[in-house]
């Protein structure tokens, strides 16, 4: 798998490369299983049921990194954040920020593209109650390492959501060959950490936990990925 990923010569290539990892049982069989089984709400649609590629530009000045895809949805859809609430919230403040075309995700088919953004995640596969191991993390660190090396010369800003992302993000930066700073701010919303003249900027997770309490607002959201904008040269609505 790591030689799979580091001899990805382009983003198509370590995309379609994603697609086909069975490196963690655990996650291969609950996959898996949850296409097989399906939720009644889509009983009639063909779930991906396999590890979920990045997603957007090919060339990005952001990269949002996410957890990992969530069991009806991006299992399902076979892309990130697309059929889920949590991708509800992501798409429509990237929507209203300007970085997409539309403020809804609901098909890999449906016409969604993104404004120099790339989305991606940790971890490539749905685990069983949204709580992969470090292990897992661990074992699937290479392809993310692979793709901040394709995208680093573009990229100005990267939106972390949720600690679980923030602690696998600095791991894959040493692994792709960045220099870290000699220390690392710890996890915040709207904790930004200067990284080889690119900016990393910690966000709460788009989940229902702190979408539903009010831990994480539309307007706090949106500020997020403003900033990101900014940074990134990309002039924001």
């Amino acid at each position: 798998m790591a030689a799979l990923a580091a001899s990805a010569r382009s983003l198509p290539v370590l995309d379609a490369r994603v697609t086909m990892c069975r490196a963690c049982p655990r996650l291969v069989a609950w996959r898996e299983q949850v296409a097989g089984e399906k939720r009644r709400a889509f009983a009639d649609q063909t779930y991906w049921g396999r590890p979920v590629a990045g997603f957007g530009a090919e060339r990005p000045r952001i990269l949002v990194l996410g957890l990992a895809p969530a069991a009806h949805g991006a299992n399902r859809t076979g892309r990130m954040f697309t059929g889920d609430r949590s991708g509800d919230w992501l798409y429509a403040s990237l929507f209203r920020v300007g970085l997409a075309n539309q403020p809804t995700s609901v098909a890999a088919d449906d016409g969604l593209e993104l404004r120099e953004v790339r989305i991606s995640a940790p971890v490539r596969c749905a685990p069983p109650a949204n709580k992969p191991t470090t292990e897992e993390r661990d074992t699937c660190r290479s392809w993310l390492a692979r793709e901040i090396e394709l995208v680093w010369p573009t990229l100005r800003a990267v939106v972390v959501l949720g600690a679980f992302g923030w602690a696998a993000l600095w791991p894959a930066l040493r692994r792709a060959g960045i220099e870290l700073p000699r220390r690392v701010a710890l996890f915040g919303h709207g904790t930004e950490q200067p990284v080889d003249g690119r900016t990393v900027i910690g966000c709460y997770h788009v989940s229902q936990q702190n979408t539903f309490t009010g831990r994480l607002t539309e307007p706090m959201l949106d500020a997020i990925f403003a900033r990101a904008a900014e940074i990134a040269g990309l002039k924001s609505a």
